[in-house]
């Protein structure tokens, strides 16, 4: 479908992280379509909740390109954004991460939603990976040489073995998973048929696994979309080297590489490391009198969640 801003808003990848519980806000001027907003609702202790659906890191409007003046622009899509806004099912609870391509929310604002500032790393020029390198910062060339030391970098690796890992770090920490293993099968599943997956594994010369990484892409963007590691055998550095390889990766498959990034600061600290551009996006919220406790509960999730598919 071309009225998406990235893969997660595609029908197909909707069909896998929230399938039956999907629907779309479009705007058509005749047969064309000028505006579209995918949203997942569910009902959850009797409140109906449009929350951001697992393994999808944003959604939000996406506009037909527009013409004329800047102010013009602006105000056609304020105009937009007001159609999509009433489209839109009663909720209780509404929370959704905006792509970075919305740089305005003032529609959403006026009709009373709130809005937080997050931010995620990009690499957006692949054509030279002499000069994506030479952007790294030294530690992370060190641990990348490091590696390669260490580790070979299984291109084809088992998404069984990536699950281990991450269920390992759960378990170790007494935690709950706080996403869907029967989800992700099913999203690797068709990522795989339509050819916009890779897992990456770096296995060392007795066959332990340190560290596995899985992005997806579109012909725009890949994504790192889930990481894991062994604690016990991070120091070498495997996991720095999943990353170059993957960026290696989106240099053929795409244009620009996608940190997924985390508000976590070790991660952030970690991910800047690589030399790519801060972007800022919007999370976008609304509650009710009622829905005021999924506020709260939704931030503390999916911050875990983040924090997990990151390998942390």
């Amino acid at each position: 479908m071309p009225w998406v801003n990235s893969i997660f808003e595609q029908p197909w990848w909707l069909d896998c992280v929230a399938p039956g519980t999907w629907n779309e806000a479009v705007v058509r001027r005749g047969s064309e379509v000028v505006a579209r907003l995918p949203y997942a609702a569910r009902r959850k202790l009797g409140l109906t909740m449009i929350v951001q659906p697992t393994f999808t890191q944003t959604l939000g409007p996406w506009f037909a390109p527009l013409e004329g003046k800047y102010a013009r622009r602006l105000e056609t899509e304020k105009r937009l954004l007001r159609e999509l806004i009433e489209m839109l099912p009663p909720f209780d609870f509404f929370r959704m991460c905006f792509a970075p391509t919305m740089t305005s929310w003032l529609p959403f604002y006026w009709a009373g939603f709130q809005a937080t500032v997050c931010y995620t790393y990009r690499i957006e020029d692949l054509s030279d990976l002499d000069r994506v390198h030479n952007e790294f910062q030294d530690h992370v060339r060190r641990g990348i040489r490091k590696a390669q030391r260490s580790v070979e970098v299984d291109c084809d690796f088992p998404l069984d073995e990536l699950l281990r890992l991450d269920a390992q770090t759960y378990a170790r920490q007494g935690l709950e998973l706080p996403h869907s293993y029967e989800v992700l099968r099913r999203l690797d599943a068709v990522c795989a048929t339509n050819g916009s997956r890779r897992i990456l594994g770096a296995v060392d010369a007795d066959g332990r696994t340190h560290a596995a990484l899985y992005v997806v892409w579109d012909e725009r963007t890949m994504y790192a979309l889930m990481s894991a590691r062994d604690p016990e055998l991070q120091a070498t550095g495997a996991n720095t080297l999943l990353y170059w390889e993957a960026i290696r990766l989106a240099s053929q498959v795409s244009s620009v590489f996608d940190f997924e990034g985390s508000m976590v600061e070790p991660i952030e600290h970690y991910f800047r490391g690589f030399g790519g551009r801060q972007i800022p996006y919007f999370c976008i919220s609304k509650g009710g009198r009622k829905g005021q406790w999924a506020v709260a509960a939704w931030n503390a999730r999916h911050a875990l969640g983040r924090l997990s598919r990151r390998g942390g």
